[in-house]
């Protein structure tokens, strides 16, 4: 997804781009393998202390005006433009890109002013319900004046401390806003790489097959699919696209992949098994079984007969539980999410919008009706029933 950002940035005029990435350095080890053709420069933030602090790890770098923005904004530039025009309209040394919500209090929401409905005399981070002072949030795509790096020093450090920072820009008459009616991509919840992996699936793949790969002449391969190097597709297999087969991928006899299912590289698709809308990161094995709208982590392994709930028995929509809320999805159709490296016996159920963590180990024949934490051992005790037939 830094990628495809990368290339939006571009598109726009944009060829001077910080990432800044943590202590372990990884988003630099991956990028360095692509020919992006423009100038990247790494910094690192050590702990995760929010964007203010991100920010600033930058500062010896940054010599004039900037754009701050997520990684997964690979439509950014369907939003730079007005935000650059607003700019040079106004010459402020903010400007801020908004949209209309009905769930003010998830969002950093501004107060404008009555006369000049453009110009930003607020900024309030999650106000309680009834206390918002509009119902425009902002939505994580910034343009900043580089007095940003005199500003930070003087307010409190704490994880919200930028939204702080654009509030002096703010207080000093400094700040406009672009009022926009398409909402940019979000990726707060696990379950947003759904969408995120859809539009990226409409705007970039393409039908192609490796010359390495290897597909029986009974497999039947329909609409825009891309199969990798040295994949495998088996007797009786059908991949029903947009899907995405990485490199190495085996899709065993008589499965079914279909619409907008990532495989990543070295995932094993077992024989009769049914995946639909889900991403298998690298190395993930699964055998027999249903999973739907779902999220597997890098070297999962799941028993045969397992199968992924994904849709309510009443239909409506899905909630997850995180942090201990109960959070609306949004979604009616919603499996699980497993960190990397979990394993699940033969014959587990899997109930909708459940969260699994990294390193567990799930026993056969159990229900995960709960989020599970990582570093668990869960399973199902089954009591052996005996019955005495006369």
């Amino acid at each position: 997804m830094i990628c495809y950002t990368i290339e939006s940035l571009k598109k726009v005029g944009v060829r001077d781009i910080i990432v800044v990435q943590g202590a372990k350095k990884e988003v630099e080890k991956e990028l360095k393998k692509y020919d992006l053709r423009t100038k990247i420069q790494y910094v690192v933030q050590s702990k995760p202390k929010g964007m203010g602090n991100a920010v600033w790890q930058a500062r010896n770098l940054i010599k004039d005006s900037f754009f701050v923005l997520h990684a997964h904004h690979f439509d950014v530039d369907e939003f730079l433009k007005s935000i650059i025009k607003k700019q040079k309209e106004t010459n402020n040394k903010l400007v801020l890109l908004g949209k209309k919500t009905d769930k003010p209090w998830k969002h950093g929401i501004v107060e404008l002013d009555k006369k000049n409905k453009d110009k930003v005399v607020n900024l309030v981070e999650q106000p309680k319900p009834g206390k918002e002072p509009s119902d425009i949030g902002i939505k994580g795509i910034y343009f900043v004046s580089k007095d940003f790096f005199q500003k930070y020093p003087r307010v409190k450090k704490h994880m919200y401390d930028f939204e702080d920072t654009l509030n002096l820009f703010i207080k000093e008459g400094q700040a406009r806003i672009v009022i926009t009616g398409k909402e940019p991509h979000s990726l707060k919840f696990p379950w947003e790489l759904f969408e995120v992996n859809k539009k990226i699936f409409d705007k970039y793949l393409k039908r192609k097959i490796e010359k390495s790969a290897k597909i029986s002449k009974n497999a039947v391969i329909q609409g825009r699919v891309y199969i990798g190097k040295n994949a495998k597709i088996y007797e009786g297999a059908v991949i029903k696209g947009p899907c995405f087969i990485g490199e190495s991928c085996v899709i065993g006899n008589n499965s079914l992949v279909r619409e907008y299912t990532d495989l990543e590289k070295d995932v094993l698709v077992g024989a009769n098994a049914e995946v639909v809308r889900s991403i298998l990161q690298e190395d993930v094995h699964i055998h027999s079984g249903f999973f739907g709208d779902s999220i597997l982590g890098k070297g999962c392994r799941v028993g045969a007969g397992t199968v992924t709930a994904n849709v309510r028995i009443d239909r409506s929509k899905i909630k997850s539980v995180v942090k201990g809320e109960k959070v609306d999805t949004g979604l009616n159709s919603f499996g699980v999410v497993t960190g990397e490296n979990t394993r699940l016996g033969i014959n587990c159920s899997l109930m909708p919008g459940k969260l699994i963590g990294s390193n567990c180990l799930i026993g056969p024949r159990t229900m995960v009706s709960e989020n599970i934490k990582d570093n668990t051992s869960f399973y199902t005790e089954f009591k052996r029933i005996k019955k005495t037939i006369k």
